[in-house]
């Protein structure tokens, strides 16, 4: 069926036409082409010739995010990142105290993506198809890392969750860490402690521990995860490695994503930070 076009519109009624459509869909954007005609009192077709030739508007469906972030939250991201660039541009080099960490998860065997499991076919062939696979065992991992690698990692025993009596626990072990593997680091006391703003790390407990042992946090704004190098570059490294290789048992699973973790070049780091 031709879909009628927008001059097809008595002249007279056009100015009338164009000013009724704008004004309905700035009211409500999730209006649909149908509603609209019957409102306005015109045909489908030109309806849908107004929004998309005329107004160059297109119906597009949300983006889900993991967070909408309030005004508050976005001007305390602001003054958070432009805190960090003045530090940096007193410092050039206090990007190489910070020791930045967290958790994650790590998989016996991790399924491949939609875009992992693409392939190209011939024009008429069927769509390629695959069962839904588990990943039976999983173990949860911290690891805390500087602009030259690894300084401390550690799995979470089996039954454990990281509350904050056993965040204080690896705390104290990635101290004596940096004690012993970046002692220029610990003599200074220059090294500075960046996590994110899981319940357990930003308790009071938590805190009071720091705060005893003078160790300075890096802030972090909440619902970043852009800001933080695990997120963006630490842990999908590991796991772009380990993706499609299945391991039977915990120990394996320990055993590889450490020697992926320590394959990762100290240039990788630098980078990275």
């Amino acid at each position: 069926m031709k879909i009628p076009e927008v001059d097809e519109i008595p002249r007279q009624q056009t100015t009338f036409t164009f000013d009724a459509v704008r004004h309905l869909i700035l009211q409500n954007r999730r209006l649909t082409i149908r509603e609209i005609a019957e409102v306005v009192g015109i045909s489908f077709g030109s309806c849908q010739a107004i929004l998309t030739e005329k107004l160059n508007m297109q119906r597009v469906a949300t983006k889900f995010v993991s967070r909408v972030l309030t005004e508050d939250q976005k001007a305390n991201r602001v003054n958070i990142s432009q805190e960090l660039l003045d530090r940096v541009s007193v410092d050039e080099n206090v990007l190489k105290t910070i020791v930045t960490g967290d958790e994650t998860w790590v998989y016996g065997y991790d399924v491949e993506t939609k875009a992992q499991s693409s392939q190209w076919v011939g024009q008429g062939s069927l769509r390629p198809k695959k069962t839904r696979m588990s990943r039976p065992n999983m173990n949860v991992m911290l690891v805390f890392f500087h602009w030259q690698g690894i300084i401390h990692h550690e799995f979470v025993p089996r039954g454990q969750t990281v509350n904050k009596e056993f965040y204080v626990a690896v705390l104290k072990r990635l101290r004596e860490a940096v004690r012993w593997k970046r002692p220029q680091l610990w003599t200074n006391q220059s090294w500075v402690l960046h996590h994110d703003n899981a319940p357990a790390y930003s308790s009071f407990f938590v805190r009071n521990f720091l705060a005893k042992n003078e160790t300075t946090l890096v802030p972090q704004p909440p619902y970043s995860l852009d800001l933080a190098p695990a997120d963006v570059f630490l842990f999908p490294k590991m796991k772009s490695a380990l993706k499609r290789r299945r391991f039977d048992t915990i120990d394996e699973i320990q055993k590889n994503s450490t020697n992926e973790f320590f394959a990762i070049t100290k240039e990788a780091f630098q980078k990275a930070f």
